[in-house]
């Protein structure tokens, strides 16, 4: 009989932590995370990491295994994950796997395509002509060595537009020619549970969950490593905006609410990415009951 991970996501705010934490011990299994932030062990206020008492409740994997100077990726995670759920399932009939990272999550549903591995100095040579130069050259890079991928990139996304010609440089293909975009097999089956709630309601609890983070220190947080603002792994809401108020341009309370406008659009955006998803089973996250009902009969099948 096949293993089965269920992954519970949803939007930034929601409620996936303690849901998860009791679907965990319920179904007498670990939880993985898939939060994109929560594997930084330094940003722990900002991320909204699980707590010691939490990881204690209930074992978790991956969270706090990477420092914010280490370099990692999507295709990292695939590799990570699965070695993960490999060892997990050879004691568990049923693994956890939480978080609101949409690639992250596809790339374990879905898989990564073989794209080779970068190398640092080139990325960072790229990266400095973009600080120095903007875009515009390096776009038009891209369209010289794949007119496929730039004609369909986000022209705004610099991340994106680097890393396909980090690629087309690495490889001397296209990166087009890496995106074959087929579903890997896995040899578990995935439940997915996605939690939302009516608007108003969800983007009240981002407003509060901003306002206990400044309680529990989000300020100190970010201004210990303000110094390294310029790590993607800092380019995070919460962080970013603090760098803001912090370089003078902003006031306080300007920057706290830019803390929680940019959280908001960040859920919509999620929810947007998730609606595509036609395999997730949608609950309000005080249903724990009709979940868990729902998991059980779906494992018995």
């Amino acid at each position: 009989m096949k293993k089965t991970l269920v992954i519970l996501l949803g939007p930034t705010g929601v409620g996936k932590t303690e849901l998860c934490l009791s679907l965990a011990e319920e179904l007498n299994t670990e939880i993985v995370s898939c939060d994109s932030r929560q594997f930084f062990r330094e940003l722990k206020i900002g991320t909204a990491a699980p707590t010691e008492a939490q990881m204690q409740r209930v074992k978790h994997h991956l969270v706090g295994n990477l420092s914010i100077f280490d370099y990692y990726s999507c295709g990292r995670f695939e590799i990570d994950a699965l070695k993960k759920l490999d060892e997990l399932f050879q004691s568990k009939e049923v693994v956890l796997m939480t978080g609101g990272s949409m690639l992250y999550i596809d790339a374990i549903c879905k898989g990564i395509d073989d794209i080779p591995n970068v190398d640092q100095e080139l990325r960072d040579s790229l990266h400095e002509r973009y600080a120095n130069e903007g875009i515009d050259n390096i776009l038009a890079e891209l369209k010289l060595l794949d007119p496929e991928y730039y004609d369909m990139v986000d022209k705004k996304n610099h991340k994106r537009i680097i890393h396909a010609l980090e690629i087309c440089l690495t490889s001397g293909k296209t990166f087009s020619s890496f995106r074959k975009e087929t579903a890997k097999e896995r040899p578990f089956d995935i439940i997915k549970i996605g939690l939302n709630l009516p608007r108003e309601e969800l983007y009240e609890r981002i407003n509060r969950r901003v306002d206990i983070m400044f309680e529990e220190g989000l300020m100190e947080e970010a201004k210990t490593y303000y110094p390294h603002r310029n790590l993607n792994s800092l380019n995070t809401v919460g962080y970013k905006e603090l760098f803001e108020y912090f370089d003078g341009n902003w006031d306080l309370d300007f920057a706290k609410n830019m803390i929680k406008q940019n959280s908001r659009r960040y859920a919509k955006k999620q929810l947007t990415w998730f609606n595509r998803d036609k395999d997730i089973n949608w609950f309000k996250p005080d249903q724990q009951e009709e979940i868990l009902s729902f998991l059980k009969s779906r494992l018995r099948e």
